[in-house]
């Protein structure tokens, strides 16, 4: 089965859904890493909701969910282009130990201190496209519950999710109750509508959530309602890093520092967190950086080393 995200709304109610299988495109944010099978679950229910989410939003940028932690990880990042091309990564720290059982507040929010941050990083900055970013405690023992709790707080909107994963597969199913629009001629609106979509969402296990495409999901779940589905999306693997970012993420870090590193080590080597593709600046790629004060001659298409 491809991946896939399909939305949909109750036509006569003010809910709206979403359901989502990532399939290639999570075995390939997670080939080049090693994370314990707990980390691995709790990254994939991340990049579900994450999906889910993003494709909600009128915003052309991008869309990025950390969670700071103050346990074995320390931190979980997942960012959601408008297109929905994902990438993810987690931190683990030095010593972390982490039981095959492991939960969110055991791994993430051990000492009650961990942090929720969604932030919204326009394109194109303009007005009504500027940056943002909401930061709440970490509530909840569930990434699920952790952001429904930032639903209710940052933005008002009750919302329900139920996320799953594993090294294969990473689902999820949104509903969100909208605000009351009234005025809708002819339209008889559904006030149990809302009740009825939790209860039938409730009947929706885990297996069952990896094992189906979305629209087996949707038509199982909500076969007896009215909705109004929207064309399927195909989420994807997709890693913005380039030899220009990191040539600018040098520039920021101080020519002095860089030469350093040069100096002691002969080269500068950066490896991404999200793809694990690795760059490399000698001598004279740091020398021509800092003389022309611009990454934008540093491209993957730069001399190799």
């Amino acid at each position: 089965m491809s991946d896939s995200l399909l939305k949909f709304l109750f036509q006569r109610a003010p809910v709206r859904g979403g359901i989502v299988r990532l399939d290639e495109s999570w075995k390939q944010m997670i080939a080049f890493q090693d994370y314990p099978a707990p980390v691995t679950r709790l990254l994939g229910e991340m990049t579900a909701a994450v999906a889910l989410l993003a494709t909600n939003i009128k915003f052309n940028g991008a869309l990025v969910l950390q969670i700071h932690g103050d346990g074995p990880v320390k931190l979980l990042v997942v960012e959601c282009q408008p297109d929905v091309g994902l990438r993810a990564t987690a931190k683990l720290r030095d010593d972390a130990a982490i039981e095959e059982e492991a939960g969110l507040q055991s791994m993430v929010n051990r000492h009650g201190r961990g942090r929720c941050a969604i932030t919204l990083d326009p394109r194109d900055p303009r007005p009504g496209q500027q940056p943002y970013q909401g930061v709440v405690p970490l509530e909840g023992d569930t990434i699920a519950r952790a952001l429904e709790s930032y639903m209710r707080r940052s933005e008002q909107l009750d919302t329900h999710l139920q996320l799953a994963a594993d090294g294969d597969i990473a689902a999820g199913l949104l509903l969100q109750k909208l605000p009351r629009q009234g005025g809708r001629s002819g339209v008889s609106e559904d006030a149990d509508a809302w009740g009825r979509a939790l209860a039938l969402a409730g009947t929706l296990g885990s297996a069952e959530l990896l094992a189906q495409p979305p629209d087996t999901l949707a038509h199982r779940l909500f076969w007896q309602e009215k909705l109004e589905a929207y064309a399927p999306i195909t989420p994807r693997f997709q890693c913005t890093c380039s030899r220009g970012r990191i040539g600018r993420m040098l520039i920021s870090l101080g020519r002095e520092e860089v030469e350093s590193i040069v100096a002691e080590q002969g080269r500068v080597e950066v490896t991404c967190d999200f793809c694990n593709a690795k760059r490399v600046f000698d001598a004279v790629d740091v020398a021509q950086l800092f003389a022309t004060g611009s990454a934008a001659e540093l491209d993957d298409t730069a001399r190799p080393h």
